[in-house]
């Protein structure tokens, strides 16, 4: 039997859509978007006031399989994300053992075909155990079907070690995904750090702690070219990286149509 939704606000950037129409479903098949849809014998529901949006995906996932399923497991990780609206989700790779080689990440594959509610996209980790010491087997990875490198949890702290992972790693054309978190500066930091955290005798945790990272490998992925998942406060820190960037060419071009300046030369009297 067909079904009929009705006045749902339907918001699908792929097709330029935010707007209120009816949306008929034959099967698993969208037969027709449009207005005053009418349809015999379908089944009519009326979502007024609702929100209709394609399956969303979740790029940042701990389905804790394998090592941690007493915290979360592949099949309830993802039958959570389905009832959300899920259809995809990318799978964090700090397991036991480390996503960071094409077995494991053959182990999540096949465990969400078997038991998954979503599609279940794994991401490998940059460096081998997360250690930030050594680069994984990235190649393997993509491989086995690994759709993006982070070391999730910590981050990559060595800024050396950072770089050679993009610039190797950068050829397979993924993205890297970065968790930023200097641990000089955040330490075992329990809250935000302020006024709060300093009256509750707590050990603050400081935006600069994050802030300094992300503008660290923001310059390194420009350094290597590789791509790189932008969060919002992300895109902030770009936009005012590209403003800086945009005076210093002016200032530049000011500069360049500037007269020299006339020489006055002072003769002494003999």
């Amino acid at each position: 039997m067909a079904l009929l939704l009705k006045n749902a606000h339907v918001v699908d950037p792929s097709v330029e859509l935010d707007g209120v129409v009816d949306v008929l479903i034959d099967g698993d098949k969208i037969a027709e978007v449009g207005e005053n849809l009418a349809v015999e014998g379908a089944e009519v529901r009326d979502l007024s006031g609702k929100y209709l949006v394609p399956g969303l995906v979740d790029m940042h996932v701990h389905l804790r399989e394998p090592g941690y399923e007493v915290k979360e497991d592949i099949e309830s990780g993802t039958r959570a994300a389905a009832k959300g609206g899920f259809t995809g989700v990318c799978a964090m790779p700090n397991t036991d053992p480390v996503t960071d080689n094409g077995t494991v990440v053959e182990f999540v594959k096949s465990r969400a075909a078997e038991v998954g509610h979503c599609r279940v996209y794994p991401s490998g980790a940059m460096t081998r155990g997360l250690k930030g010491e050594a680069m994984s087997e990235m190649g393997d990875m993509v491989a086995h079907g690994a759709v993006a490198f982070t070391d999730d949890g910590r981050g990559v702290q060595g800024a050396g070690m950072l770089r050679r992972c993009m610039d190797y790693g950068k050829m397979f054309g993924k993205v890297f995904m970065s968790h930023c978190q200097d641990e000089d500066l955040v330490g075992h930091g329990q809250i935000n750090e302020g006024k709060v955290s300093t009256r509750l005798a707590l050990e603050g945790w400081p935006a600069a702690g994050e802030e300094l990272q992300i503008a660290r490998d923001i310059a390194i992925c420009r350094l290597t070219g590789a791509d790189v998942v932008r969060h919002a406060l992300v895109q902030k820190i770009i936009a005012a990286y590209e403003q800086d960037d945009k005076q210093k060419e002016k200032r530049a071009a000011a500069a360049a149509k500037k007269p020299a300046a006339r020489k006055t030369t002072v003769r002494k009297k003999a």
